[in-house]
């Protein structure tokens, strides 16, 4: 999951009828009883979950820019097939996220317009450039798996609509993680300049990774009403040591060497210590100034444009079909 848009909360003051009602809607989550669209809920817990569940929707659509730029180019037919439904998955993961989203009164279309407009964030992760083939199991190995890591949680979203969209996202991504540390290994059982290509592509990509995350627990200031939500059931800092602990062992066994000279297993803690983030170029990325930021938002707003006729053909046989089928209702009454 790319649950940056999780890390700021609008604040507003509230009635004491409000206040009521929100203490019997917290109630609800601290039972882990599931939010349902028409429930009442804080307008402050409805933006952050637009927020959030837009921004989701966002990454999965803008991820599928990085990866599909190999599609013409994979290895083998076999690479080009897997990789090919990689990409068909992740429109699919953004097909369920937008539809979870319009059911907190917002459209789609509405969506799409903020991100096109570059007021709608999506993860910081989909800026970078995919170089090398290596790039694209690093992506798949690194990125999903970070991604897996804040997302399994979020199957315990407190949100129905969202959890249940989870549910299938992550099973998708289990294996699109499996299917990237698949080629990692390959490349790095294969020759000297295919071995240095992965130890390249995870050069790359291992600090990305852990920026996927968000800032530091100490700098995101509003993350708590989340948790107490039970939006996110983790700190940003607790999934990035769990991802850390969980990824290190797997270089390991690849035979590649972190781009951290201070990672280290720590027998106290039961954890890999490493280096610190430069947070510095995280809010650069995050501000649209990354290496692709703008190749990302042109490539996406072109597609939009030579979509219309697409969406409009779309919209015309859908009320042709309402027609027909109020015609046949009335001629059977």
């Amino acid at each position: 999951m790319y649950t940056q848009g999780l890390n700021s909360i609008d604040a507003h003051p509230t009635s004491a009828e409000d206040a009521e009602r929100e203490a019997r809607f917290q109630a609800r989550i601290d039972a882990d009883e599931k939010i349902e669209p028409n429930d009442w809920m804080p307008a402050t817990y409805r933006r952050t979950l637009v927020r959030q569940i837009s921004q989701h929707a966002h990454s999965e659509i803008v991820g599928m820019l990085p990866e599909g730029n190999w599609l013409t180019r994979a290895p083998s037919l076999r690479r080009k097939a897997a990789l090919l439904a990689k990409v068909q998955d992740e429109g699919g993961h953004g097909l369920y996220l937008y539809a979870a989203a319009e059911t907190l009164d917002v459209t789609r279309e509405e969506l799409v317009e903020q991100l096109l407009a570059g007021k709608a964030k999506y993860s910081s992760i989909f800026n970078y450039p995919t170089l090398t083939w290596a790039d694209i199991g690093a992506i798949g190995w690194l990125v999903d798996g970070a991604a897996i890591m804040n997302q399994i949680p979020l199957c315990r979203c407190s949100y129905g609509p969202y959890a249940r969209a989870m549910i299938r996202i992550c099973k998708e991504e289990s294996f699109h993680q499996r299917q990237g540390y698949e080629i990692m290994s390959t490349l790095a059982r294969g020759t000297a300049e295919q071995k240095a290509m992965a130890q390249g592509a995870l050069d790359r990509w291992w600090w990305p990774s852990l920026m996927m995350f968000g800032p530091s627990d100490k700098e995101s200031q509003h993350s708590d009403a989340s948790m107490r939500w039970k939006i996110k059931r983790f700190s940003n800092d607790d999934l990035r040591q769990k991802f850390v602990d969980a990824t290190v062992p797997q270089g390991h066994a690849l035979g590649l060497v972190f781009p951290d000279p201070q990672l280290k297993w720590n027998e106290a803690s039961g954890h890999f210590d490493f280096g610190p983030i430069d947070w510095e170029e995280f809010r650069q990325v995050l501000a649209g100034n990354g290496p692709c930021s703008k190749d990302r938002m042109r490539a996406r707003r072109k597609a939009h444009a030579e979509g219309v006729w697409v969406r409009e053909a779309a919209l015309a046989h859908a009320a042709k079909r309402r027609a027909d089928e109020e015609a046949a209702k009335l001629a059977a009454e």
